[in-house]
């Protein structure tokens, strides 16, 4: 699978109709029309474009937007739900962390108490992570026992690939002012 294909799979995800759990069962399908190694290639491609949103200035929108609660766990969970909002969006927000007050899912918290989010609403998307697991798991036969296959084959695709030029900082603006109005309150738990 190559980064066209992976963003082209993401680009559909981000406005198919349906819930998060419908969505889900479209890309296992996409991902079942294709081998084992596609399954583990998207899984290679979703886990490169989340370490690009590990910055500090999405960091602190993402604490922003919810209230100050995000932990490590949920900025992962964060990423996943981004690189899911398609490809325009991911690179709008690298870019401009404050792009995220345009995300309609975004701004339908806004002025909302956190504890009145459903959890389907919440910028996060763990489910997104396991999918193309399940689908290995499914496309060679070994259902639920396939976690050490799974890894092995995505080490050795990622020790293929060339390496990051680590010392390449991205240019990104600072501060959130449209973010901080939508969501003013630094902790609302």
């Amino acid at each position: 699978m190559d980064d066209e294909t992976f963003w082209a799979l993401m680009d559909e995800l981000s406005c198919r109709p349906g819930s998060r759990d419908e969505r889900l069962e479209w890309l296992r399908g996409e991902l079942r029309r294709g081998p084992a190694a596609g399954a583990v290639e998207f899984q290679a491609r979703l886990e490169a474009a989340c370490a690009v949103v590990a910055t500090g200035a999405l960091w602190r929108a993402v604490r922003r937007i919810e209230g100050g609660l995000c932990s490590d766990d949920g900025f992962d969970y964060f990423a996943l739900w981004l690189v899911a909002q398609g490809q325009r969006t991911y690179r709008a927000v690298l870019a401009d962390p404050d792009a995220l007050a345009d995300v309609a899912e975004v701004l339908a918290l806004a002025g909302r108490h956190l504890r009145e989010w459903h959890d389907d609403e919440w910028p996060e998307w763990e489910e997104l992570g396991y999918v193309a697991q399940e689908v290995f798991g499914e496309l060679t036969g070994q259902d639920d026992d396939c976690s050490e296959a799974f890894h092995e084959a995505l080490d050795a695709v990622e020790e293929a690939w060339p390496k990051p030029d680590d010392t390449a900082e991205a240019t990104v603006r600072a501060g959130t002012p449209r973010l901080d109005a939508l969501f003013p309150g630094e902790a609302r738990s």
